[in-house]
């Protein structure tokens, strides 16, 4: 397929990594800045993967409320979805107190969130014997970073490898190597946090998912390409 059958092919266009504020405090973007940035690009559906760990939250926090307000964001960015007909899922970015990785976690809803909270003061492998389900997708973000460890591949669906984030070093050569050599899927995102940065990296797929978890599904299904910039790239 030349250029033109692949994006008559795969239609749809997808940020399935992006940062909003305050639920991630290292974002500069509010919840409806962040859909009409995207909605601006032409884009039609991206994934709010806000932060949660212990780290962002003072020592003593209501956890009722804390999630409350965590979660609040994501009703704000599908409220403004939902104004501007633009698909928003429900994702998230995990990490656990036994060291600085990053786990991305689609197909989830909000019960999710409390049951995912007693395992934040753990480990990735506690997290995936009791939290995996036939619905989910979870995936080691940016797993060659500075500071990041590879996890137990046993205990993840997939490997982020094209990581965009203009101000971090991904080192997406070796993730594609690494998800290869053990055999897991891969996905990318932008990473977005700050103005400038929307729509570095995305997903094109046959069929725009109805919700996160059909997002989940076509992750899983690894029947998508990537888009980084204007080129496409087949994997």
């Amino acid at each position: 397929m030349n250029k033109e059958e692949l994006l008559k092919a795969y239609p749809y266009r997808l940020e399935i990594h992006a940062h909003t504020s305050p639920a991630s405090p290292c974002s500069e973007i509010p919840p409806e800045d962040a859909v009409r940035r995207y909605k601006a690009l032409g884009f039609d559906g991206i994934a709010i993967t806000n932060h949660y760990n212990l780290l962002i939250w003072p020592e003593k926090h209501d956890r009722d409320e804390t999630i409350r307000k965590w979660y609040d964001d994501y009703l704000r960015a599908k409220a403004e979805g939902d104004r501007t007909g633009m698909k928003v899922y429900f994702a998230m970015e995990i990490r656990f107190s036994e060291n600085a990785n990053d786990y991305l976690v689609y197909g989830i809803d909000r019960s999710f969130l409390e049951n995912a909270y007693s395992f934040l003061d753990g480990g990735i492998d506690s997290f995936y014997r009791a939290c995996k389900n036939d619905r989910n997708f979870i995936v080691q973000a940016h797993p060659f970073r500075n500071g990041m460890e590879r996890a137990n591949p046993d205990s993840l669906d997939g490997i982020e490898v094209y990581n965009m984030h203009p101000n971090h070093n991904s080192r997406v050569g070796f993730a594609e190597q690494y998800a290869r050599s053990v055999g897991l899927p891969i996905t990318g995102g932008t990473d977005f946090h700050h103005p400038g940065h929307e729509g570095i990296c995305s997903i094109r797929t046959r069929s725009l998912p109805e919700d996160g978890f059909e997002l989940a599904d076509v992750l899983r299904s690894q029947d998508f390409i990537f888009q980084v910039g204007e080129s496409l790239i087949l994997f």
